[in-house]
């Protein structure tokens, strides 16, 4: 990835989180394959832990594919929750009532 690519695909990430409805999640996979690139997941999450403002966007509306939240990031659980985002028993956000795909 260039350097320009990896600004584009930095404002896509951006973009892409800024549109997550309330109530909905989606995943770092997802959110890099609308980027145009399918293979970079983790990249998604190092772009939003690492972009100055990104803190301003639904940044906790992104999960993994299974629907678990980020290590680390307590908080994240909920502001899930405060959204009407359930959880199952496991841990993880029900995908099937909660997966938002652009």
């Amino acid at each position: 990835m260039t350097p320009e690519q990896a600004h584009q695909f930095r404002d896509d990430v951006l973009n892409i989180v800024s549109q997550i409805p309330y109530g909905r999640v989606t995943t770092y996979g997802i959110i890099a394959a609308w980027a145009g690139w399918p293979s970079h997941s983790r990249m998604v999450g190092r772009t939003l832990r690492y972009t100055p403002g990104a803190e301003q966007l639904p940044c906790h509306r992104v999960v993994n594919k299974e629907g678990r939240t980020a290590p680390g990031w307590s908080r994240q659980r909920m502001l899930l929750e405060e959204e009407g985002v359930t959880f199952k028993s496991n841990g993880h956000v029900d995908m099937s009532r909660y997966l938002w795909e652009p």
